[in-house]
C-alpha cells in the first residue's frame, strides 16, 4: 500500500516529508518520489528503489528551500516500478503535482481524451491522468478565488471512478497542499502553525498527535494561514472530527493494532474489494493485468496445473473446484517443491498457473521454468509488481494486496483466491462455458464479499476470548472440512502451527474414519468448517455426522457454521456464525475466524506473532 506524506508549515519540507516516508517504510514500495513549491516553481525527485536511492539523487540534485511539499511512496498497480512511474506525476505544463494511492478505474477512458487533445503522457500509471485534469480544472476557476486550488481537484474528484487518495499542490499556491479520499485513507495532523496529511498518522506522529479523521468522499485542504478545511465532493463544508493519537510510533505503524498480522487481517474487506477494483469491463469481460495470451490460447486449454507452495497451494486447491465447476477444464493442484521431480506430462495446450505472493518463491519459480521448457503457457497470481515469476509468465494477475509485514500469509490469502476465481470466470467466458450474464452474477456476488468479510472481522470478541481460555494450552487441534472447506480446514492448521507452534492438522472430514480418528481422546479440540445447508445439503448432513463421530469421542468441536444454521447447534460446543453465501465463495468468510484463532493463540502464548521462528516472508531458495 502507498505511502503518502503532505505538509505546510514553517519546517523545511524535504526534512518532514523524507522523515514521514521513512516512518510510512513498513508499508512496502518500489520507488519513492518528492515534489516542493518554491520559488513559484515546483521542483520533483523521484527514483525507483528503497528511500535510500532518492536520498542519494537529493544528495547529488538538491531541493531549494521551501516550506510546503508532499511525497510518496510507491506499490506498483499501473506499470512496472521504475523511474517514469514513481511519484509524484506533474502536468503538461509542469504547474500541478500528483500523488496517489489506490486504483482509478476509468483512467483508460481519461487518458485516451486527453492524449486526443495532444497531451503527451510520460507514464504508464493511472495517477498521471489526475495531474492534467487539475491542470485544466484550475484554469476554470476564477483567479481571485480562496480556494481555487480546492475546487479544481473537486472538479476533477467528480471525474474519477474507483478507489484513490490524492495529495496535489500547485506552483501558483505554495501555501496550499490538497488532500482527497475516496475508499482509501488519509488522515490530517494538526500541529503549532504547521498541517500534515498522510495515508496513515506515522507519517506525522513525530511532529504532532492531534489528527482529523478525513470521511468518504472529502477534500481536505491544509493552508498555512487558512488552517485546515474539509468539504465533500459535492462543495459542502464538513463539521471537523478531531481525535488524539495516543499510540506509541511503533504502534502507529500498525495502526494502533498489537501486531501487523492483526493489522493485515483487518484490512481484508478493502483488499478483496481492491483486487475486484477494475476488472470486469462493461460487456462482461475480465480483465488482466498483463497478456500475452490470446483468447484462441485460452480456449485451447485442455489441463491446468497450478502450482504453488504453503498457503498459496491452499488458495489454488480453493481455487480447483471453481476452475473444475465452471470451466469443465480438469485441474490439478501440486506443491511447487515436488511439482518437477515426478516428470509431469505438459505440452503447449497445457495452462500452468503459478501462485506467489512474492513472485520470488524458488520452488515455485523452477517449477515455472520446467513447465516453460515443456512449451506449457503460464499465468502467474502474484502480489508483486516486476517481480521474477510475473515477468517469465505469459500473463499476469496482480492481487493488490499491498505489503505483508507478517510472515503468515492472511489478506494475500484472500486475494489469492479472488485472483484465482477471475481467473476461472476468464477461462469459462472465453470458453463459453458461462454466458457474460452469469460471469456477471459471480462478479456481483464476489463484490459483495468485502462487506461479508467485515461482518465477520466485527464478530471476532468471542473467537479471541475461546483462544485465550480454551486453545492456549492445549497440545494439538484438529481440523475437519469438506469441499472447498478441506483446504480452508488445511490453511487453519497450518497457521496454528506457523504461529503457536502446536501440533494441528487439518483432515478431509471424511477420511476421518480412515483412520485420524484415532487422534481423538477426550478434550481434543475439532475446528470444523461447516458447509452451507442451502447449497448442498447432502454433504452437511454428512459433516453433521463427523462432528458427532468425533463428539462422540469425547473431542471439544468448535463449528465454524453460517448465520441461520441451527442443525449444527446441538453437536457443537461453540459455533463460529459468518455470513451465507454461495458455497465457493465461503472460503472468504471461514476463513478469518481460523486467522484471528490463530494469532491469539500465539499471542497468549507470549510468542512473536509477526515473526514466527524459524520461518522468512519470501522463500528465495530451494
Amino acid at each position: 500500500m502507498c505511502g503518502i506524506v503532505g505538509y505546510v508549515g514553517n519546517r523545511q519540507a524535504q526534512d518532514v516529508v523524507m522523515e514521514g516516508l521513512r516512518r510510512l517504510e513498513y508499508r512496502g514500495y518500489d520507488s519513492a518520489g518528492i515534489a516542493v513549491v518554491s520559488g513559484g516553481a515546483l521542483h520533483v525527485r523521484k527514483k525507483s528503489g528503497k528511500l535510500a536511492n532518492l536520498t542519494a539523487l537529493l544528495g547529488d540534485e538538491p531541493l531549494p528551500e521551501a516550506t510546503s511539499g508532499m511525497g510518496h511512496t510507491r506499490w506498483a498497480t499501473h506499470g512496472p516500478p521504475n523511474d517514469r512511474n514513481a511519484h509524484p506525476h506533474v502536468s503538461y505544463v509542469g504547474k500541478v503535482a500528483v500523488v496517489h494511492n489506490g486504483i482509478i478505474e476509468n483512467f483508460a477512458a481519461l487518458r485516451a481524451g486527453l492524449e486526443e487533445r495532444g497531451i503527451e503522457m510520460g507514464s504508464d500509471t493511472d495517477t498521471e491522468v489526475v495531474a492534467h485534469l487539475v491542470q485544466d480544472a484550475f484554469e476554470t476557476v476564477p483567479a481571485d478565488s480562496a480556494s481555487r486550488l480546492r475546487e479544481a481537484v473537486r472538479a476533477v474528484c467528480n471525474q474519477l471512478e474507483g478507489a484513490f487518495t490524492l495529495v496535489i499542490c500547485h506552483a501558483d499556491e505554495p501555501d496550499t497542499v490538497i488532500g482527497a479520499r475516496r475508499n482509501s485513507p488519509l488522515v490530517a495532523g494538526l500541529g503549532d502553525g504547521e498541517y500534515f496529511l498522510g495515508s496513515d498518522v506515522s507519517a506525522f506522529i513525530a511532529h504532532t498527535r492531534e489528527a482529523i479523521e478525513l470521511g468518504q468522499d472529502q477534500i481536505c485542504e491544509i493552508n498555512r494561514d487558512r488552517g485546515v478545511t474539509v468539504v465533500g465532493f459535492d462543495g459542502v463544508e464538513a463539521q471537523l472530527s478531531h481525535y488524539t493519537i495516543d499510540w506509541d510510533d511503533a504502534a502507529a505503524e500498525k495502526g494502533g493494532y498489537d501486531w501487523f498480522m492483526l493489522k493485515e487481517i483487518a484490512e481484508q474487506p478493502a483488499v478483496v474489494a481492491d483486487t475486484l477494483r477494475g476488472r470486469l469491463t462493461e460487456s462482461g469481460q475480465i480483465v488482466l493485468d498483463e497478456v500475452r495470451l490470446s483468447d484462441q490460447d485460452f480456449r485451447d486449454v485442455t489441463k491446468i496445473f497450478i502450482i504453488a507452495c504453503g498457503t498459496s497451494s491452499y488458495a489454488g486447491m480453493i481455487a480447483k473446484y471453481a476452475i473444475e465447476h465452471w470451466t469443465r477444464i480438469p485441474c490439478e493442484v501440486e506443491l511447487a517443491s515436488e511439482f518437477r521431480y515426478r516428470d509431469p506430462v505438459l505440452d503447449r495446450s497445457t495452462l500452468v498457473i503459478a501462485i506467489s505472493q512474492s513472485g520470488e518463491t524458488m520452488d515455485t519459480l523452477m517449477a515455472l521454468r520446467h513447465a516453460k521448457a515443456q512449451h506449457a503457457r503460464i499465468l502467474a497470481i502474484c502480489n508483486t509488481i516486476g517481480s521474477t515469476i510475473p515477468r517469465e509468465s505469459d500473463a499476469v494477475l496482480y492481487t493488490r494486496a499491498g505489503v505483508e509485514i507478517a510472515v503468515a500469509s492472511t489478506k494475500a490469502f484472500l486475494a489469492q483466491i479472488v485472483a484465482c476465481y477471475l481467473i476461472a470466470l476468464h477461462l469459462a467466458s472465453v470458453r463459453g462455458t458461462k454466458w457474460g450474464d452469469e460471469v456477471a452474477v459471480v462478479v456481483d456476488q464476489l463484490r459483495s464479499m468485502p462487506e461479508a468479510v467485515d461482518r465477520v472481522l466485527d464478530t471476532m470478541e468471542p473467537v479471541r476470548e475461546l483462544a485465550r481460555a480454551e486453545l492456549a494450552d492445549q497440545s494439538q487441534v484438529l481440523f475437519l472440512g469438506r469441499h472447498v472447506g478441506f483446504p480452508v480446514a488445511l490453511e487453519g492448521a497450518l497457521k496454528l502451527k506457523e504461529l503457536a507452534y502446536m501440533h494441528a492438522e487439518g483432515f478431509a472430514a471424511g477420511e476421518l474414519k480412515h483412520g485420524p480418528i484415532a487422534l481423538i481422546s477426550d478434550g481434543t479440540p475439532v475446528i470444523v468448517v461447516c458447509p452451507s445447508p442451502r447449497g448442498r445439503d447432502s454433504l452437511h448432513g454428512k459433516v453433521i455426522s463427523n462432528i458427532q463421530e468425533v463428539r462422540a469421542r469425547g473431542a471439544k468441536t468448535i463449528v465454524i457454521a453460517e448465520e441461520g444454521d441451527e442443525e449444527v447447534t446441538p453437536f457443537a460446543d461453540h459455533v463460529i456464525r459468518v455470513p451465507s453465501c454461495p458455497t465457493l465463495l465461503a472460503p472468504l468468510v471461514t476463513a478469518v475466524p481460523l486467522q484471528v484463532l490463530a494469532c491469539e493463540v500465539a499471542a497468549a502464548k507470549g510468542l512473536d506473532v509477526d515473526q514466527p521462528r524459524n520461518l522468512a516472508k519470501s522463500v528465495t531458495v530451494e
